[in-house]
């Protein structure tokens, strides 16, 4: 007894004392981890998943698979690679696991890669050269892949490639809809069509053609039928329209369409077990393209009439899924979360399954099981096992890095705005939060205008937290998780309600006796900049801004962007409605009203809202004598790739509002260390 009560002694002195949590910094953006797509394996004995990584040495984002096992026993890398490895994919009959990548292999470029689940390396499953995959599906007999392939260049022009180096070739435009960003300009000969290969044979076979694009390809569980979306009207450029078809799986095969909804009918596409019906997702009308609110539909795969099953249900739906007893699983974006839940064939108000104030960004279902990929406030995504209504963890890639933190605790807030229309949102405090002190208050805005703020984790609002302020965000009016009026009430009135809804928020906050009115500092990327530069043109309260990727001059961004068919029939084009474009450019025909700092930044391959946007507006402040900066991100689209300018962006955006909002900042280097 004295030896033990020696040795418990013993381990009372030396016992290991947790360490102090510490506060987030620039530096860990490169260990947090995205995790997502889960994919059930067909027995339900496993979940794979992709896990996406900031590495700081090639200075790109590599996504590699891991798998987990459901019983939670553990979890286990798959793919080792610098090339990313993505879109787990199983095959029906359990043996293999196939996933994309642009590993070096027989063929150059991103292919179809198989695993077998009983081992050894991965093999290269398709040698495409001159067409690039959009989308893979398994047949449901493990035998055949369908897939979308988009051809590299206009097959009508090219040629063989010479021995000396490619010459670039003119870009020939005669599309309406002739840019997005990330495709680059699109000429009217290269479409996404529909093809069949036979992995044994490597014959590939093409089964849709024409001017029109096929996406969302999913198979009847029979296999003898493929169903997909598509836009056959003469132009689909002008009319933003979309339906349901469905074709047998060979060549020559008609295809019939299902839908003829004046509007986007889309996917995913899922068969009911039976081959009967095929669910998808009816959008709002045309017009409202911007603020489009997807329910939930299904036809019968014979042809009949569609039926919507989310009539009830005022929010938008995502992804659905049909159980093996023929109810159908569903994401639902609600007010600043997003939930799975079950909604039966005979329609009625959708039941939630996953409880709580989350963000369920995936999920997968099979025998029996569901797993989701889920985050909430203080915990970035991992998946989970849902049973009986709670999630149990299945990854924990990001556990680690979260014990070593001190996060900011993040409160919901609603409020009126002037006009008297209820408004929430979100309120992230620093982590040593002092209700006696006022803080420096940051208004960050959402882009959109169709998203909001939710109970995700988000980093941005945590690095300011970690500086100190505290973090306002506002899903406006033109939000979704409202309903489809609310997202709508904005339409052809840009800049104008949302301003509103934001500086109520602001005054809320400053009410509460938490927000510095005499610091207050407002940013945001995509409509988050538009808004800023809109909110700066209409009142000098806040001290510095931050605007990326926005615009203000919009009547400029007619034909230079990628919303035509937004502006032509929401505003009306430019000559027919000039006054209506003059109203909604008023941050730039009255930025003399603007004195407050404001950085813009922007890449300089956008073409979803061009760096024009952001150049425009910094030469006005900078002739007006208003301190300004522009900083350009080369080679980025809208939403930026590179590790090393995400890192460089935040800590450009810490140094701005340090500099008129919190200059005791400047003594914590630590917080905002730039590589």
């Amino acid at each position: 007894m004295r030896v033990l009560g020696f040795l418990l002694a013993c381990s009372s002195l030396f016992a290991v004392t947790p360490p102090a949590r510490r506060l987030l910094n620039i530096d860990d953006l490169y260990r947090l981890k995205q995790v997502g797509d889960p994919q059930v394996s067909p027995d339900g004995k496993l979940v794979a998943y992709t896990v996406t990584v900031m590495d700081k040495e090639s200075d790109k984002q590599i996504t590699n698979i891991w798998m987990a096992d459901w019983d939670g026993s553990g979890e286990f890398q798959l793919t080792y690679d610098n090339e990313s490895a993505s879109s787990p994919h199983w095959s029906p009959d359990g043996k293999y696991l196939a996933f994309m990548s642009s590993r070096p292999g027989k063929t150059k470029g991103a292919q179809v890669w198989i695993l077998d689940r009983r081992g050894g390396e991965a093999r290269q499953f398709t040698h495409l050269k001159d067409q690039t995959i959009t989308q893979f599906e398994w047949s449901p007999d493990s035998t055949r892949l369908a897939l979308v392939l988009r051809d590299k260049e206009d097959p009508a022009t090219a040629a063989p490639a010479p021995d000396a180096e490619k010459r670039p070739k003119p870009i020939v435009i005669d599309r309406y809809h002739f840019k997005e960003d990330q495709q680059g300009y699109l000429p009217a000969a290269l479409h996404n069509h529909l093809y069949l290969l036979d992995p044994a044979t490597e014959k590939l076979e093409q089964i849709t053609a024409g001017d029109h694009d096929e996406h969302d390809i999913a198979w009847a569980p029979d296999g003898s039928e493929i169903a997909f979306v598509s836009n056959h009207d003469r132009d689909p450029d002008r009319t933003l329209n979309s339906d349901v078809f469905i074709m047998e799986a060979h060549p020559g095969a008609k295809a019939q369409q299902l839908t003829t909804f004046k509007g986007p009918d889309s996917g995913p596409l899922a068969w009911s077990p039976d081959s009967k019906l095929i669910a998808y997702l009816q959008g709002s009308e045309p017009k409202y393209s911007a603020y489009s609110m997807e329910r939930l539909a299904v036809v019968p795969a014979a042809g009949g009439t569609p039926r919507i099953l989310s009539s009830e249900l005022d929010r938008g739906v995502f992804g659905p899924k049909f159980t093996a007893d023929g109810a159908i699983l569903m994401r639902v974006v609600d007010d600043r979360s997003e939930y799975v839940a079950q909604v039966s064939l005979n329609g009625g108000s959708p039941d939630r399954i996953v409880p709580g104030k989350l963000v369920v960004s995936a999920f997968s279902t099979r025998a029996g099981h569901i797993a989701v990929s889920s985050a909430s406030d203080n915990n970035p995504n991992e998946i989970y096992a849902l049973e009986g209504g709670s999630l149990r963890k299945l990854s924990s890639q990001n556990d680690k890095l979260v014990t070593e933190l001190m996060l900011g605790n993040v409160e919901d807030i609603s409020f009126k705005s002037k006009d008297g229309t209820e408004v929430h949102g979100l309120l992230t405090l620093p982590p040593a939060f002092d209700r006696s002190k006022k803080y420096p208050t940051l208004l960050r805005i959402h882009g959109g205008p169709n998203g909001q703020d939710d109970h995700q984790f988000e980093y941005g609002n945590q690095i300011f937290a970690a500086n100190d302020y505290v973090v306002i965000n506002v899903d406006y009016r033109g939000s979704s998780g409202r309903g489809e009026k609310y997202g709508q009430s904005i339409f052809a009135d840009w800049g104008n309600k949302e301003v509103a809804d934001l500086l109520a928020g602001v005054d809320h906050v400053v009410q509460m006796g938490i927000a510095d009115p005499d610091r207050l500092g407002i940013g945001g990327w995509s409509y988050g900049g538009i808004l800023t530069d809109y909110s700066i043109a209409s009142t000098n309260r806040f001290k510095a801004a931050i605007s990326g990727a926005g615009s203000a001059l919009q009547l400029s961004m007619y034909g230079i962007d990628q919303y035509v068919f937004q502006y032509d029939n929401e505003l009306g084009p430019p000559w027919k409605n000039p006054d209506a474009w003059m109203k909604v450019s008023y941050p730039f025909f009255k930025a003399d009203r603007i004195h407050t700092p404001t950085l813009f930044m922007g890449g300089d391959k956008d073409f979803n809202v061009p760096l024009a946007g952001g150049e425009q507006m910094y030469e006005a402040l900078r002739s007006l004598g208003i301190p300004t900066e522009l900083v350009v991100y080369p080679g980025e689209f809208h939403g930026f790739r590179r590790p090393s300018f995400l890192a460089d962006r935040y800590t450009r955006y810490l140094a701005w509002y340090d500099k008129y909002l919190n200059p005791a900042n400047s003594n914590q280097p630590v917080l905002r260390t730039l590589r």
